[in-house]
């Protein structure tokens, strides 16, 4: 008896991508950006837009799934996670005090990832209040060079950063995705 999922894309032209090029709406968001920092946005958007198109359409307990012992990793922890990484973001750019952590002790975006309805709207709603408050705070500073916060971390840096962190989680999402229920794509 094999327990593991059957491999299926939604796509039809291209059968190993997510969807196919006409319905992917990362495919017809237009003509690329001009200029550094409206590029750099745009990847940032992209995979935002990715991490949501790898969990739709699952219950909260395919989203709190876990990866394999001994991760806790999960599609509704990475939602966690990066509604903490931008609220940290935020912190970094910030002169004041910084904001609490929103899960509490380290690991507690993953740990407390439970398979209810609650908690993935909650972890929904957190993570589009963090994006929406680091994209408020570095709409402010369209100089990339400029450095920001008690370290002086450049504008530059942290889109990439951010960029980074969405693109290397999506990559778990991936793989995250296959295992429950089989769909496979970029």
């Amino acid at each position: 008896m094999n327990d593991r999922p059957e491999r299926w894309s939604r796509a039809t032209v291209y059968p190993d991508m997510w969807a196919d090029p006409d319905d992917d709406p990362r495919e017809n968001r237009g003509v690329s950006p001009d200029g550094e920092l409206a590029t750099l946005q745009d990847f940032l958007a992209g995979y935002r837009l990715t991490l949501r198109m790898k969990c739709e359409g699952l219950t909260a307990e395919q989203l709190a799934r876990r990866s394999v012992p001994p991760s806790t990793m999960s599609l509704l922890g990475l939602i966690r996670h990066l509604a903490e990484a931008e609220r940290d973001w935020l912190n970094w750019i910030s002169e004041g005090d910084p904001l609490p952590t929103l899960y509490g002790e380290p690991d507690g975006d993953f740990d407390g990832a439970v398979a209810e309805q609650a908690e993935v709207d909650a972890a929904y709603d957190a993570l589009e209040r963090e994006q929406a408050a680091t994209d408020a705070a570095l709409a402010e500073h369209e100089d990339l060079g400029e450095r920001l916060g008690k370290e002086g971390i450049a504008v530059r840096e942290l889109m990439v950063h951010r960029i980074e962190e969405y693109a290397r989680h999506c990559g778990h999402a991936d793989l995250l995705r296959e295992c429950i229920d089989g769909r496979v794509g970029q």
